[in-house]
Formats: structure tokens, C-alpha cells, sequence
């Protein structure tokens, strides 16, 4: 994407990563949206192509110099990169060497987040609605009554903040079973 006036303002011409290159890209730095500069940065050729194909580290050598950056959306691309490359030396010293706002941090680390996901327990991924099996027999506790091993569950629901667990209805009441003991059906 060609840079926008304001950006191109911002970076004098120049890409916000290397500082050596003419800026022709404007990058949006995820997950933020690309509506505002502050979440923006103006990168030469060179740059986006490496960050697009996580070309070698020893390039990536003047993020010492761009971390330094005082736009909060340099200094998070560049600690995103740094961590890419956290295992080589001369990427540990410079994140060593530096002390970040932690909504920079957390803003930078935001790109190595998975969501969490429900696993049955063979490792099949869970999703409201699904129908499961019972992989073996479950007391279930505050009732009369056990469930037995290959018992159906249907229309299950997603514990929000547990992923091990789920909710299902079995005897007519709603009752919390464990990921593990079930198998997507």
C-alpha cells in the first residue's frame, strides 16, 4: 500500500525499520487497524519482504538502532521481530538491552497468541454444537446417577474460560465434563 501523506510526513521518506531505504509500504501493525498512523509503520521494500518471508536474522541487525524508536508502533514491530529471532545472541542482547512500555510488550506479543481451544481426548477440536461420546463411566457428582462409558452428549457448550471443560445435558440435566473424558461423535 502507497504511504499516506501524514505517514510520509512522519518517516521523512525513510523506512521506520532500517532508516537507510526510501519508505513505499505503509504496514499495519497487527491486530490493530490501519485507520490511524499510530498504528502504522513506513517500510522499504526490503523490510517487508524479509518480515513477509522471516528472512535471515543477521539483516534484521539495526533493530538495535529502531527500537529506540519514540513511535510506540516502531518500537512494537520491532520487538515483534526481535522476539522471531530471541534464540540468536545479538537479537537476545538488544531485547535484554531495552525497557518497554508493557502495552508495547503487549501489543508486540499479540502476534504469537493462539486462541484457546477445546480438545477432545484425542486431540480433535470441540466447538459449540458439537455431539460427543463419553470415554468411559462418569459419577456425576451432586446427582443419583453415573454415566456410562459411550454415552451421547449432544449439543454440547464451551466452558468460556476453562478448556477443559464442557457443558452438557445428560438425564435431562445440565452437568460440566472434563475434555478428556469425551470424544467428538
Amino acid at each position: 500500500m502507497a504511504i499516506g501523506t501524514k505517514l510520509n510526513e512522519r518517516c521523512q521518506g525513510i523506512c521506520e525499520l532500517c532508516n537507510t531505504s526510501p519508505a513505499v509500504h505503509e504496514y499495519t501493525i497487527s491486530p490493530k487497524k490501519d485507520d490511524m498512523i499510530e498504528n502504522q509503520a513506513a517500510l522499504c521494500n526490503t523490510c517487508l519482504e524479509n518480515i513477509q518471508t522471516a528472512g535471515s536474522g543477521a539483516y534484521w541487525s539495526f533493530l538495535e538502532g529502531s527500537i529506540w524508536n519514540p513511535e510506540p508502533a516502531i518500537q512494537a514491530l520491532s520487538y515483534r521481530i526481535l522476539q522471531v529471532y530471541k534464540e540468536e545472541d545479538w537479537a537476545n542482547n538488544i531485547i535484554s538491552s531495552v525497557e518497554l512500555d508493557e502495552d508495547i510488550v503487549q501489543w508486540a506479543m499479540s502476534a504469537f497468541e493462539t486462541a484457546d481451544v477445546h480438545k477432545d481426548a484425542f486431540g480433535n477440536t470441540l466447538v459449540n454444537g458439537d455431539n460427543v461420546v463419553l470415554t468411559q463411566s462418569l459419577d456425576v457428582k451432586g446427582t443419583s446417577f453415573s454415566a456410562p462409558k459411550g454415552t451421547v452428549v449432544k449439543k454440547i457448550r464451551l466452558v468460556a474460560d476453562n478448556t477443559d471443560q464442557v457443558e452438557g445435558k445428560i438425564n435431562e440435566q445440565t452437568i460440566v465434563i472434563l475434555t478428556k473424558y469425551v470424544k467428538k461423535g
